[in-house]
């Protein structure tokens, strides 16, 4: 049986606080205030204090620049496999977030809302102060940097890139989540990650589908590096991440059904461009 978590349980992040004692012990060495730092680095004092504190994710180009400024030798670099731990996620999705980064290939079917990945901004923050109790705004904030970082996964500059397959609903893009105006920018960055990234394939399933193999919800599945098999379920108050072979035999075995009943991708593209024209 797989492990259930509760969805909303924390976990304080160990790897960020070790992150920003590790960046302030530099700092401190190379004998800058947080503000002499924040200005070679080309961030807010706030910025650096709060990833100094363990509170936010350092940005990419924030590790890069600081390695450059503080001559760390590769060690704030080293951290970087390890920086999707965040805190306030539970544990199985940290699990799953770390495999993520190296996997062959993830592949998702969605009926409630467009996958995290795939998410313009206005679309994130127009979602999390749906669904009561709506967090604070720093909250809000730190689950926007989170997941647009994560959308560097889906570049074919890295070696080698990850596969992604994700097969939406029509009612999903129909829903005009944030208003005419998110729902038209979301339309378009989805449009721009299918014509950016060879890598990424996008199927749409009409609204009239007289067969149907997702009645059981959302499926995600990933193939990591090695060759192994993960999926996880998640549902309002739990999720869990799902090893054992058996289930996820069958939740290929699903996917796999509501791909072929999707349309094609060509045809899922115009689609969309439908949709967002006529928004």
């Amino acid at each position: 049986m797989p492990k259930m978590m509760t969805a909303g349980e924390p976990e304080r992040s160990e790897v960020l606080l070790a992150f920003g004692a590790v960046l302030k012990r530099l700092r401190v060495l190379r004998g800058l205030t947080q503000q002499e730092f924040a200005d070679l680095v080309r961030f807010s004092p706030a910025t650096v204090s709060s990833i100094e504190q363990g509170r936010r994710m350092p940005p990419e180009d924030f590790i890069g620049q600081s390695e450059e400024v503080l001559e760390a030798r590769g060690i704030l670099e080293a951290f970087v496999p390890y920086l999707s731990r965040r805190r306030g996620l539970p544990n199985w999705y940290q699990e799953w977030a770390v495999m993520e980064r190296t996997a062959l290939g993830v592949y998702t079917y969605e009926s409630r809302l467009l996958p995290g990945i795939l998410q313009t901004p206005a679309y994130i923050r127009a979602l999390l102060r749906a669904v009561p109790p709506t967090p604070r705004q720093e909250v809000i904030e730190e689950r926007v940097e989170s997941r647009l970082a994560r959308q560097e996964l889906l570049s074919t500059k890295r070696d080698p890139p990850t596969t992604y397959g994700f097969v939406i609903e029509q009612s999903v893009l129909d829903r005009g989540f944030g208003g005419v105006h998110v729902a038209q920018e979301q339309l378009t960055h989805l449009l721009d990650v299918i014509r950016d990234n060879w890598n990424v394939s996008v199927q749409i399933i009409p609204r009239y589908q007289p067969e149907h193999a997702g009645l059981d919800g959302p499926v995600h599945l990933m193939e990591t590096a090695d060759h192994r098999w993960h999926a996880y379920t998640e549902g309002q108050l739990s999720g869990a991440l799902i090893s054992d072979p058996d289930p996820v035999s069958r939740l290929k075995q699903r996917y796999a059904k509501v791909s072929a009943q999707a349309l094609s991708e060509s045809d899922s593209k115009l689609l969309i461009e439908e949709m967002r024209d006529a928004t």
